[in-house]
């Protein structure tokens, strides 16, 4: 009984969050689609997309004799491309991603939320079908889709840092992995090795708090973790400020290797710059992969 209030009081917090989260993801992807045109692009399919001029090598079926006839120039009859992809996310929940070194700056788990559901609601309204790594939601499309994954975005995990999601990933599918990748990486090679043999490829979205690039911490200091379970005091933190940037470098190096022999893109994203600019980078990385 005494965990009650506790359980009762995080379930009405991650429920508080629901609404706001789908409203900022609604706007933001509407953001990018003024720019964008969707998904849309030549391939199997019923409905028209566009005339383009004839190339080498398209045969005499392809040449639409009724468009071509209005001038000099043969034209082929493209239609749009139709196969829906399914497309798995996974965001980082653990404690190490609720930090923030500013006030005025959102938490590493704010923006990875926002920009995985804001690239959600793009990929589905293209026909894609979207959902989370793992067992628990399967790829469907629709907005009730949308609303299922906003709630599992909610939900926090308690570990420092959380392991990327493995099992049950759908054969030649793409994926977003999205989390300050800090934490232990033998989970984040076991996921994308595993991705890979199932011929899924994706990409990998490193979202880091600006302090964490620039280490502007001097004299004494004590750095604990955000879920209170590692804590460090020292008189001289300018003193770890070359190490520490190294060991950052070196772990930048390790993630962008590893998405090169696994055939994912890698990606790296500041809270303190836009979220516009990096849901697009995001949406160009997929459509890229899945050419």
């Amino acid at each position: 009984m005494s965990h009650s209030p506790t359980l009762h009081e995080r379930s009405e917090a991650e429920a508080g969050r629901l609404p706001p989260l789908l409203a900022r993801a609604e706007q933001l992807a509407g953001t990018v689609l003024l720019g964008e045109h969707g998904r849309r692009r030549a391939g199997l399919g019923d409905d028209f997309w566009q005339y383009r001029p004839a190339q080498p090598g398209d045969s005499r079926r392809m040449i639409d004799h009724r468009r071509s006839a209005r001038g000099d120039q043969q034209f082929v009859r493209e239609r749009e491309w139709q196969i829906a992809q399914s497309v798995m996310l996974w965001v980082d929940q653990g404690a190490s991603m609720r930090f923030a070194s500013d006030k005025a700056l959102p938490t590493k788990i704010d923006r990875a939320r926002l920009l995985a559901l804001a690239g959600a609601i793009l990929l589905v309204r293209g026909g894609e079908r979207v959902g989370l790594a793992g067992p628990a939601l399967p790829p469907r499309r629709g907005n009730d889709q949308i609303a299922r994954l906003a709630a599992a975005f909610c939900a926090d995990d308690p570990a420092d840092y959380a392991a990327p999601e493995h099992r049950a990933m759908v054969p030649h599918a793409r994926a977003v992995f999205i989390s300050d990748f800090l934490g232990p990486l033998d989970e984040v090679r076991m996921a994308l090795t595993k991705a890979a043999d199932r011929g899924v490829r994706g990409v990998l979205l490193q979202i880091l708090d600006p302090a964490e690039e620039a280490f502007p911490f001097r004299g004494r200091t004590i750095f604990e973790s955000v879920g209170h379970t590692l804590s460090h005091e020292t008189m001289k933190a300018g003193d770890l400020r070359a190490r520490y940037l190294d060991r950052l470098a070196a772990r930048k190096a390790d993630l962008k290797e590893l998405c090169r022999v696994t055939g994912w893109q890698a990606g790296l994203h500041h809270t303190g710059e836009g979220a516009q600019s990096a849901l697009l980078w995001l949406y160009r990385a997929l459509d890229r992969g899945a050419r």
